[in-house]
């Protein structure tokens, strides 16, 4: 690995630092006493060779570890200091730590009478175990000590050839975590020094593994914990620093009503506040879909129809409740036949819900590539058994070459998919969700996201849905943890588009509906003609049956 100082690109100007980096008042000593929280002391004077700080957000140890780090490399040899490589989880946080040694710095070597380097943006050379090569963006800050701080746009694949202190930062969040902490610990053959800094994301990622680990004394003595919640650092003194940093008047009526609002944004998801800001992990281990796959598989905006009902739509009559949705049907569902394939055989998934959540239903077409295309999606809350019943029937009816379709018939979704099935026959998967069914199926529907093998409609919500599917002890899931939907704030999702997702890639890969082409008798949104005639249509093993 090799750091070409020749090759810097250019200074980074001040405008183009975070606003955490900015807001910095000018008249921040980070010399003065009492600049440092508690815990930020406490964890500045752990002194091990691996240390890891445990945190919840918002506590300051990124700041406090900047703090240090510039001292470090401000600093003679003989005084102990030494060359800082920082690699966090994404290149903006890079910036802003390297922005914080600068502000810092600046104070520093002025005391000292030394220079300071502007901040670089430069070249990193980094060599893999095989020999090849490749270009890393990194920040830089040279001090006249002969010392830098070194940040890193994404993780070297030579960790090992860093030398000096390395602080992985929001290491739990990185896309390859084992594989940092395995590297990290290789380089302190040659005396570097590590700190690891993260929030949780999942009781089995390598992060909390490693703390595990040097609890029970895998590492010896030379590594060490700290812990620190996010409560730790209110009552070390976070709100009246908050303040300090934006120039308020720090009162205790603002902090009670500051410290709930943080903690009421997480609204019902209990876990996630959990694991965010009191250092709990969570059952899960992170997000299986990376946004930038997920992003991928939404290339345009199509339609998505949403049908919300209040309470007392249910108390209707019978004939009104079938009319009325009757008519959404005819102005809302079948204009968007146009938009369907004629050539291509077509599936559907559905997640059921009568109350609270979200009733979604995701048709897709298959084409000659085995792409999953979703051409729209429906989702419906608080509306009727019967009334989804009714749209559901409308859907299979409408599209073209149907091929069969996958429903959540686990609990109260037990009834429409059995009453679909009795109506369109064996192609009906009547899908009872549990662990086993997640292992199996789950990693395929992934796997889609990654091969782009699947087309869906650019929506918040359905973003949102696919963002839930998390790791929980190796298997992808939807865990019990409820989010607020984006539309609709008194509503709430169970990543619902993503199960509707799951079942929809089941029912593509468990076609068993023959599909010839025919047109269907037009029948009214009803669900049925109007002599109640019964048709057949051929199935592979037989027929099935429809009440039209």
């Amino acid at each position: 690995m090799k750091e070409q100082l020749s090759d810097t690109l250019r200074v980074v100007d001040w405008e183009e630092l975070p606003a955490s980096v900015r807001e910095i008042p000018a008249g921040f000593n980070p010399l003065d006493e009492g600049v440092l929280m508690k815990h930020q002391r406490d964890w500045l004077a752990l002194d091990k060779v691996i240390k890891v700080a445990d945190k919840g957000r918002r506590t300051g140890i990124t700041f406090a570890e900047a703090h240090d780090d510039t001292l470090i490399a401000a600093s003679r040899k003989s005084a102990g200091g030494s060359d800082i490589f920082y690699i966090g989880d994404t290149k903006e946080k890079g910036l802003e730590f390297v922005g914080y040694c600068a502000h810092f710095a600046k104070v520093i070597t002025q005391a000292q009478g030394q220079g300071l380097s502007g901040i670089e943006e430069f070249l990193f050379e980094d060599q893999d175990e095989t020999g090849r090569t490749r270009q890393i963006s990194a920040y830089r800050i040279r001090f006249a000590s002969g010392f830098k701080i070194v940040a890193l746009s994404s993780r070297p694949a030579n960790i090992r050839g860093l030398q000096g202190i390395v602080v992985i930062d929001e290491a739990a969040y990185h896309p390859d975590v084992q594989g940092v902490l395995d590297a990290a610990t290789a380089l302190l053959i040659w005396g570097g020094r590590i700190r690891v800094i993260s929030t949780h994301n999942g009781k089995s990622n390598p992060f909390n593994q490693l703390i595990k680990d040097i609890q029970n004394g895998v590492y010896g003595e030379d590594a060490g914990v700290y812990r620190v919640t996010f409560d730790d650092a209110v009552a070390n003194g976070l709100f009246e620093r908050v303040c300090m940093m934006q120039g308020k008047t720090a009162t205790e009526a603002g902090k009670r009503a500051w410290y709930e609002r943080i903690r009421n944004a997480y609204g019902p998801r209990k876990a996630a506040m959990r694991e965010e800001l009191d250092a709990i992990p969570r059952d899960g281990t992170g997000l299986a879909i990376p946004g930038v796959w997920i992003e991928r598989a939404m290339p345009e905006v199509r339609p998505v129809l949403r049908l919300v009902l209040d309470d007392d739509f249910a108390k209707k009559p019978e004939e009104e409740r079938i009319a009325w949705a009757a008519d959404w049907i005819q102005r809302n569902l079948l204009p968007l036949a146009e938009l369907l394939d004629p050539q291509s055989e077509h599936v559907f998934g559905m997640d059921f819900a009568r109350h609270r959540h979200f009733s979604v239903l995701l048709p897709a077409a298959l084409s000659s590539t085995l792409n999953r295309d979703a051409p729209f999606v429906i989702e419906m809350a608080n509306v009727p058994t019967r009334q989804q019943e009714q749209i559901l029937w409308a859907l299979i009816d409408l599209l073209p070459k149907f091929a069969g379709g996958a429903i959540d018939a686990t609990g109260p979704g037990q009834t429409i998919a059995e009453y679909t099935g009795d109506r369109y026959g064996d192609g009906i998967h009547q899908v009872v969700l549990s662990r086993k069914w997640y292992g199996e199926w789950m990693p395929k529907f992934v796997g889609a996201f990654e091969d782009s093998t699947i087309t869906l409609p650019r929506d918040k919500s359905m973003e949102a849905d696919m963002r839930a599917i998390e790791m929980i002890d190796g298997i992808p899931m939807v865990p019990h943890v409820d989010r607020r939907d984006m539309k609709e704030p008194e509503l709430f999702r169970h990543g619902d588009g993503a199960i509707a997702g799951a079942l929809m890639w089941f029912a593509s890969l468990h076609r068993t509906i023959e599909s010839f082409g025919y047109r269907p008798v037009p029948k009214n949104p009803t669900g049925r003609n109007a002599d109640h005639r019964r048709r057949r249509v051929r199935v592979t093993g037989g027929f099935r049956r429809g009440v039209l």
